[in-house]
């Protein structure tokens, strides 16, 4: 099973997904989060929590695939984030944005 973080987590970056994951498998950079698959447990605790819906998990939409191969690359070169941090600066007006 594959959990992975898109497309929608850009520019907004709100954490309230990593308060939940119960093995640190959320990894940040300046625009968004990623998830290291080798690390996650596919327990799904995290996705209700995005306000965004920018977290998918098997079966992973065909046009949100791409995103597998970004989060395992991306993921373990960058600093773990394990606790609940401030969003992006105007990640408010992006969530609008977005709909949600």
């Amino acid at each position: 099973m594959t959990t992975v973080v898109t497309d929608n987590c850009q520019r907004c970056r709100f954490t309230d997904c990593v308060a939940v994951c119960p093995v640190a498998c959320f990894h940040g950079d300046d625009e968004m989060l990623y998830i290291d698959p080798v690390t996650c447990v596919d327990c799904g605790a995290c996705i209700s929590k995005c306000p965004v819906e920018a977290i998918y998990e098997d079966p992973i939409p065909p046009e949100k695939q791409r995103w597998i191969e970004i989060n395992a690359t991306r993921a373990p070169d960058l600093p773990s984030v394990e606790t609940k941090q401030e969003p992006y600066p105007g990640a408010e007006e992006r969530k609008k944005a977005l709909g949600f």
